[in-house]
């Protein structure tokens, strides 16, 4: 289905086996909100129309059921890392776009996405966890790794992009995110092997729709 103008969606459950529920619209801040406020996320390449996604399969974080492996508790403890929110909203997206990742999958952040969520980030929609690690030549702190994502309210945030420039930096902020809020559900949309380690696992998209508006 082709979106109009009208700020609108069709019902997340007649997504396609892939998960695709709609395609074109536009990257609105009220298109946006009302996207995540309905299990919808946009994900597409430049060049593409905008692909909105609702998969029969949502990978989700409960919060009790974070795992840190006992590794990962002593990076924790030797505090070699300083944590803040909000503070480089637009240099973690910056980063998140132009990451080198392993499977060399490229990017999905275009340059409207990446507009957009600065733009849902000035309106305090979108949410930044920021990782820092004092470089001893340059005598500052500089942005080691980080995410981002959207808080879609009731509760729940839907995390887009993660990165690290050092070992266990985007770990450090998805433990953060997880720790030292109040969220009862953390929305990782797709799975993802690193978040698996971390706890995440998959629940029927009808589970996810319900948990959006209990």
């Amino acid at each position: 289905m082709w979106l109009t103008e009208k700020i609108a969606f069709p019902n997340p459950i007649t997504a396609t086996e892939e998960g695709v529920l709609a395609l074109g619209g536009d990257l609105s801040v009220e298109r946006l909100v009302l996207a995540y406020k309905s299990g919808i996320f946009p994900w597409y390449c430049e060049g593409e129309p905008i692909i909105w996604y609702c998969p029969p399969q949502r990978m989700v974080l409960f919060p009790n059921e974070l795992k840190i492996a006992k590794s990962m508790q002593q990076i924790l403890r030797k505090e070699n890392f300083v944590v803040t929110e909000n503070k480089a909203f637009d240099e973690v997206i910056f980063n998140c776009k132009h990451i080198i990742r392993k499977d060399d999958f490229g990017t999905w952040i275009t340059d409207d996405m990446e507009q957009a969520y600065m733009q849902l980030h000035r309106k305090g929609i979108a949410t930044s966890i920021e990782v820092w690690h004092f470089d001893a030549a340059q005598q500052k702190k500089v942005l080691v790794g980080g995410l981002y994502g959207v808080d879609v309210g009731n509760g729940i945030f839907c995390g887009e992009s993660m990165f690290s420039l050092v070992s266990n930096a985007s770990k450090v902020a998805f433990i953060h995110l997880v720790k030292n809020s109040s969220y009862r559900l953390i929305d990782c949309q797709v799975y993802n092997n690193h978040l698996a380690s971390l706890g995440a696992r998959e629940i029927a998209r009808k589970d996810f729709l319900e948990l959006l508006t209990t």
